[in-house]
């Protein structure tokens, strides 16, 4: 999930959507009638899956784990960026001022976490 140094604000997101969608299909090709219909539905979850965009699965990243360390202030705040780093100790500054800029532009009313 994270750059290859401190000094590098890049985030890599890692998913096996693609890897899991491709195992499916190849289940599908081989499977039974009464099979069918639970891998077709499951194959169509994984492609739906493989389709979000990486920014919106950073900002997805970012909400859980500022939410699993009990932060719920504004995201575009100094203390999302502790909490953050807090939680994530690899992270460097950098990356988590992007990580969380990054997800306060995607919340609905400019920034601002709903009900707060």
């Amino acid at each position: 999930m994270f750059g290859s140094s401190r000094q590098d604000p890049a985030v890599v997101v890692l998913r096996d959507a693609d890897g899991i969608a491709a195992s499916l299909r190849q289940a599908l090709a081989d499977a039974e009638a009464g099979e069918r219909p639970g891998l077709e539905r499951a194959l169509a979850l994984a492609e739906e899956a493989a389709a979000v965009p990486e920014a919106e699965l950073r900002v997805r990243w970012t909400r859980r784990r500022l939410a699993a360390a009990g932060f719920d202030g504004p995201l575009d705040s100094v203390e999302a960026v502790r909490a953050l780093r807090t939680a994530e100790r690899r992270l460097g500054l950098r990356q988590a001022v992007a990580l969380t800029k990054e997800a306060a532009a995607a919340e609905p009313s400019a920034g601002k976490r709903p009900g707060g």
